[in-house]
């Protein structure tokens, strides 16, 4: 193991091929996407158009543990209540960290799983989708046409994380450039068991760029230092092809709609006593104001950037399959490390162009982490 580590860190070496997973013949670049069979009226009318989509956002550290046979994800994507034209999947720790996957090999059983269960609940025909909970501008959402069910255009895993984009087939023939970065940020400051999955892809001749994370963990005074290195080496790090033309955005920050998603491991900065006491009465005012991400929001360390209204319960770290948050003083054991509540698994977002309509979490329980979920409308053009 060492030697590979130590060549890893002085090369620098980029952890995870460009190659992705997707619903097409080929995994380095999607033909039909790149390439697609329009006339020349549509081209050049589909240009004009300002369309506004609806995409579906969330992130999940699910602790190493496969998904059970009998999770139903339906209840995290809200298929039932809400019909969204892309939906992107983020999750952390998909596979046990060992020292073999930490070093780059993946167990892609795993992420097929995870991607079969997606398929499933977003192409469920049994369930009548809404389309009614937010406004839409573009008429082919009000109309019973071909092309409904969902299809994958990337998904990449990188050890732990994995990120999967699914769109409706009647976009596909309006996407183009998909491509994938990952950036390992773990031990050493190279290795795959922390960093980054970014992936990105136009849309008309809007870009999107979507990076899945798992920064430094650790609830010591300073961790959060580590956590905004690990995030600044990302931004400098992530790199895209500019495509044949040379005239696509290489940089994360240079897209035209960026979202970050993961498990951004902030704290909360109060002892943990206090911390305690405040969850057990809902006080999410008084801990958002200790709140280290909304802090490093606030101070510039993300200028730019936007998050949403926090109205519901930490999400880490939970006792598995159940609802009592890990460490509480009548459940502690002795020895246990007892962290405090936090909301490590974030979303959040650069830009213009794009505008959120729901931000929460979803209650399933088999790892020690919630799920949080995120709707946002974008302004494509």
């Amino acid at each position: 193991m060492w030697p590979r580590l130590v060549a890893n860190k002085i090369l620098r070496k980029r952890l995870g091929s460009n190659n992705f997973v997707a619903d097409f013949p080929c995994n380095k670049e999607i033909p039909s996407l790149d390439r697609p069979s329009l006339s020349p009226n549509s081209i050049f009318s589909h240009h004009k158009d300002t369309h506004n989509y609806r995409i579906f956002v969330s992130t999940w550290n699910v602790g190493g543990v496969a998904p059970p046979e009998d999770l139903d994800i339906e209840d995290l994507l809200d298929t039932g209540n809400t019909s969204c034209e892309i939906y992107v999947l983020g999750f952390q720790e998909i596979v046990p960290l060992s020292a073999s996957n930490v070093l780059g090999s993946e167990n892609s059983k795993v992420s097929m799983k995870w991607n079969s269960l997606i398929r499933r609940a977003l192409n469920n025909k049994k369930k009548p989708h809404c389309l009614d909970k937010i406004q839409h501008s573009n008429e082919e959402r009000n109309k019973n046409i071909p092309g409904q069910d969902f299809r994958c255009i990337i998904s990449k895993q990188m050890v732990g994380i994995l990120i999967t984009v699914w769109v409706r087939s009647y976009l596909c023939p309006y996407i183009r450039y998909p491509s994938v970065s990952c950036i390992g940020c773990g031990i050493m400051g190279c290795l795959g068991n922390k960093g980054s999955v970014s992936v990105r892809f136009r849309l008309h001749e809007t870009s999107f760029c979507f990076v899945c994370s798992h920064l430094a963990s650790g609830g010591r005074q300073g961790d959060e230092k580590l956590r905004n290195a690990n995030v600044s080496e990302i931004f400098s790090r992530t790199s895209f092809p500019r495509g044949p033309s040379l005239d696509l955005p290489r940089k994360i920050l240079d897209h035209d709609r960026v979202i970050f998603l993961g498990d951004l491991n902030y704290r909360i900065s109060l002892p943990e006593s206090n911390v305690r006491l405040l969850v057990d009465e809902r006080d999410w005012k008084s801990l958002l104001e200790n709140d280290q991400l909304r802090m490093e929001l606030m101070n510039g360390q993300f200028e730019g950037w936007n998050e949403g209204s926090i109205q519901f319960a930490p999400t880490y770290k939970y006792r598995p399959n159940s609802d009592v948050y890990y460490g509480c003083f009548h459940q502690s054991k002795k020895g246990e490390k007892k962290r405090a509540p936090a909301w490590c698994d974030r979303i959040i977002w650069y830009g213009k162009g794009l505008k959120q309509h729901e931000y929460d979490r979803g209650e399933e329980n088999f790892s020690d982490h919630r799920p949080v979920k995120a709707i946002f409308t974008a302004e494509v053009g």
